[in-house]
């Protein structure tokens, strides 16, 4: 199996999530299965058929949860050193070389992507135009709105 990258704080809310399903949810679903159960006749039964179908969601969100866990390599980005290059885990500063409109985004794995809150996913075609890049640089993205580019204004390790 490959290896995944995700950011030391991706994998940190990944076990917060696994830590709530086994310690939270599972507990919460197999109790109401109870309950359910313990109101007889199980083949009209509405309750009972959304407890079980709740139970089947969170135990195969475990199991991908610690798939995702098992295959990943934790990055640092403050540890990483690419000497001024964008690589997985930089903040990029970027500026809009037709409209002038600066942005900053963080390149983190699939699972973290957030565009609302800048994190883009390193396998997205901003991010691709985007590694390797230094300060000063410039990048073509094709866009749903067509070619664009921007300058890479300050990369950063945070």
């Amino acid at each position: 199996m490959a290896t995944i990258p995700i950011t030391k704080r991706g994998a940190e809310k990944l076990k917060e999530e696994l830590h709530r399903l086994k310690t939270i949810e599972r507990p919460a679903v197999i109790n109401a299965i109870a309950e359910a159960r313990a109101q007889g006749d199980l083949s009209e039964n509405a309750e009972y058929e959304a407890a079980k179908d709740r139970q089947g969601f969170i135990e195969g969100r475990i199991q991908e949860v610690e798939s995702k866990l098992s295959a990943a390599q934790i990055i640092d980005p403050t540890g990483v050193d690419a000497g001024g290059k964008v690589v997985f885990g930089a903040t990029v500063k970027l500026e809009d070389e037709e409209s002038g409109d600066a942005v900053t985004y963080q390149i983190v794995g699939e699972d973290e992507a957030d565009l609302k809150l800048g994190l883009i996913n390193v396998s997205s075609p901003i991010a691709r135009a985007l590694i390797g890049k230094e300060e000063g640089d410039t990048a073509e993205v094709q866009a749903p709105g067509g070619l664009r580019r921007y300058e890479v204004v300050g990369v950063s390790y945070i």
